[in-house]
């Protein structure tokens, strides 16, 4: 039979492709396969696949929508390459943690919930209502009104009432929580509102909230808010929206509290800027609700049982029982829902996530976690013929779980799919059809495609990722010996069961053990808030476009004061955000042009050339060097340039010789943080945190992100740190960190309800002689 000419198409081809620090390459990828980008961290595997091919993909079908559509999209600008053919539809399944919405959680982020809904809607005695009855998104509303009917001789008329049914509990909104505000911490009541009597963060009386108390006429600003009456200090604090008019503009005044609920309490503590959260936290209490019992639910909803149990109680299960739950069920009359519903809790437990709950909030999964939970998602899609792309899926995976994400990423690609991982580690990238490995360095060493075909091709390539492909970790022939112990007592935080360890200082210790297995739990529950205790894990970096890691780190101050100092001029001219700034693009360096319903265009200033200083500035030199050229320099050779000489700058080369220690050599000065992948921000962190005076470092998988050449340095900075007199605990899956250990604290024996238990404590030595538990069959496999 010949072809169809259909089928022919069978290649995604990018030609010349210059994203960010890629060289003009071009490859091409099969498509129905599963191809791994390899190469180290730098090297511009993202750049290729998420900033070309995927951004590419998602421009050519938000084009598709009708104009007044895309005025709500995010604008994407067509990628630097100079063809793309034969793209697929993409979906990109990264590590950015879920959204921080309140309202959000597990059970609603995948289709768990409202399948449960439907089935509690048919089977469920007393019967609530519709699927709606049992969601708490959904209040229940009321709604009566007249309508006329047409009946033969006449029309007649009818009072209608009509009753939505929602499961929304009244008292906290849904929420599983209420507030109690103190109100000694909004306000200071010996002054007037005139007199900055509000503390709130951003509620000053110079901007809008200033025009609005002052003009709404309800309350006298001048007057102490002790003296307020009742009436007065109701609207203050609470008075709902009103639609009032100040100085001929309309505004919406609205009582204090609401407002806070509205704008700070309606997102996640965690994703709220430092200064909110601390506000926050010291005016707000979070209690459970009284009524629903923080499962969110109206009463109506609660009282409607399935075999003794209602919709909460299932969702507070952990999923394995909940599966097995569903699988007991009988009920023939939604047999296929049932089964469907059970396939997907199936697929939580074979993707490691077994252990969570359907109430979990989404907020507080961490990045590995919630990238599989998006996954499960994409398994029960009737969708095929489409690309999945994935950043590093084994990220906070024990060695046991890869195995269970390989099985997943093959059953995608064998429904048909095109699967491209960005991956670093030896077990994922062994399953690949086809490799595309880029090099040879980073940054600006790398951006050049240095092998392409399968793995066992790979291993004899003689690149960097096939030299270290198959690398083996041997244990330390010299242990260190611990100075003293830090007792953990009775831990039982989220499932761990009143757990007793000393965790040795002075030492290298890797504290191990299946994902939720309770590794964060005991270290972030009991260990990180002690004194001297410094954290450094894997949350986002806040910073705008305009910061970089010269002002991350604090290094930009002592340079533009060397600046200063040696031209007699003031330290502000060298900032790019202050009086030195290109006043064309205020110092951004390039011109972002709104086009409304088009795609923002993004053009290098034609002033500066991209530089973000004035002219002027750029005469004053030290070393040689302007400021511009300073922040183009990367990190390695920035360390040589403030070493000595004219440019000696012992403030600066402090910071840069971390930088390089944690194997940031070839990131540029002046590089965007928004630009930095997962890993480099928490290496970035670790450089940065590195100066703060604490005793005892908390690393949270420090390998994230980090190609197998570059653990080796990782390992080195490591003892660098413990020999320098500092005690390292480290959270890890990766089998040569715990290969180095001093000391190996195990976690298990399982995840859940199944772990929470020390299941081993000792030298990695010990470990492997009797391997007991799943790290140490695993270590023993590794270690040749």
């Amino acid at each position: 039979m010949t072809e169809h000419v259909a089928d022919s198409h069978d290649l995604i081809r990018v030609v010349g492709a210059r994203e960010n620090n890629l060289k003009d390459i071009s490859v091409d990828i099969p498509k129905r396969r599963l191809t791994a980008f390899t190469g180290v961290s730098g090297s511009g595997k993202s750049s290729l696949v998420f900033s070309t091919i995927a951004a590419e993909s998602q421009r050519l079908i938000n084009e598709t929508y009708s104009a007044f559509v895309q005025g709500f999209m995010p604008n994407l600008a067509r990628p630097e390459v100079d063809v793309l053919d034969g793209l697929t539809t993409a979906i990109i399944v990264d590590q950015e943690r879920m959204g921080s919405n309140p309202r959000s959680t597990v059970g609603t982020a995948t289709d768990a919930n409202a399948m449960l809904r439907i089935l509690y809607s048919r089977l469920a005695k007393p019967h609530a209502g519709p699927p709606t009855a049992y969601s708490f998104n959904v209040p229940k509303r009321t709604a009566s009104g007249s309508m006329t009917t047409d009946k033969g001789a006449g029309e007649k008329k009818v009072v209608v009432k009509q009753v939505y049914a929602g499961g929304m509990c009244p008292r906290c909104e849904g929420m599983g929580s209420v507030t109690d505000f103190d109100l000694t911490a909004l306000y200071d009541d010996s002054k007037s509102l005139n007199e900055g009597a509000l503390t709130i963060p951003g509620y000053s009386m110079e901007g809008w909230y200033g025009r609005i108390y002052r003009g709404c006429g309800y309350f006298d600003p001048d007057k102490p808010i002790k003296k307020f009456t009742k009436k007065e200090l109701h609207d203050l604090l609470h008075r709902e929206p009103t639609k009032i008019k100040i100085e001929g503009i309309n505004l919406t005044y609205s009582g204090i509290i609401p407002q806070i609920q509205k704008s700070f309490l309606s997102k996640d503590v965690d994703a709220m800027q430092p200064h909110i959260r601390a506000f926050v936290e010291r005016a707000i209490t979070f209690t459970t609700c009284p009524e629903c019992g923080g499962t969110r639910l109206s009463q109506e909803a609660l009282a409607s049982k399935i075999n003794g149990k209602n919709i909460a109680d299932l969702c507070s299960m952990q999923i394995s029982d909940l599966a097995d739950w569903i699988r007991k069920l009988k009920a023939p009359s939604v047999a296929p829902l049932l089964e469907s519903l059970a396939d997907t809790l199936d697929s939580f437990v074979s993707i490691g996530l077994g252990y969570l709950s359907l109430d979990r909030p989404a907020g507080t999964l961490s990045g590995g976690e919630a990238q599989r939970t998006k996954m499960i998602r994409h398994l029960g899609s009737s969708l095929t013929d489409v690309t999945y792309v994935f950043d590093e899926p084994t990220i906070g995976l024990h060695p046991h779980d890869i195995q269970r994400m390989n099985e997943l990423l093959v059953q995608l690609r064998d429904k048909g799919n095109t699967v491209l991982v960005v991956e670093h580690k030896p077990e994922a990238i062994v399953i690949a059809d086809h490799v595309i490995d880029l090099g040879p360095g980073a940054g600006s060493d790398g951006g050049e495609v240095v092998f392409e075909g399968t793995v066992d091709k790979l291993r004899t390539s003689g690149t960097l990722t096939g030299r270290h492909l198959d690398d083996r970790a041997a244990l330390k022939s010299e242990l260190r010996t611990a100075t003293g112990v830090l007792e953990v007592r009775g831990a039982d935080t989220h499932n761990l069961r009143n757990v007793d360890v000393d965790v040795p200082l002075g030492v290298l210790v890797v504290v191990t053990g299946v994902a939720g297995s309770g590794k964060s739990s005991l270290i972030h529950g009991s260990i990180a808030s002690r004194d001297g205790v410094v954290t450094v894990d894997q949350s986002p970096i806040r910073g705008s476009r305009r910061s970089n890691p010269a002002t991350y780190t604090g290094m930009l101050e002592p340079i533009r004061k060397a600046f200063a100092k040696q031209n007699g001029v003031k330290p502000a001219l060298f900032s790019a955000n202050s009086e030195g700034a290109c006043p064309a693009c205020n110092g951004a360096g390039v011109i972002y042009t709104e086009l409304g319903v088009m795609a923002t265009v993004e053009a290098p200033c034609e002033e500066c050339e991209g530089r973000r200083f004035q002219a002027s500035v750029l005469e004053y030199t030290l070393g040689g060097r302007n400021i511009a050229e300073v922040l183009a320099m990367p990190v390695a050779e920035a360390v040589e340039f403030f070493a000595d000489g004219e440019a000696k700058t012992p403030a600066a080369h402090k910071i840069l010789e971390r930088l390089a220690d944690v194997g940031l050599g070839y990131l540029k000065l002046g590089q965007p943080l928004t630009t930095l992948s997962g890993g480099e921000r928490q290496r970035l962190k670790l450089a940065t945190q590195m100066a703060d005076k604490g005793d005892v470092y908390i690393l949270d998988e420090p390998t994230t992100g980090l190609h197998l050449a570059d653990v080796d340095n990782l390992l080195g900075l490591l003892d660098r740190l413990v020999d320098s007199g500092k005690s390292v605990i480290v959270i890890e899956h990766h089998q040569a960190v715990m290969a180095h250990a001093d000391w190996i604290i195990d976690l298990g024996p399982g995840a859940g309800h199944d772990g929470g238990k020390v299941v081993f404590e000792g030298t990695p030595a010990k470990l492997i002689k009797s391997p007991k538990t799943l790290t140490g069959k695993h270590l023993a496999d590794y270690v040749q």
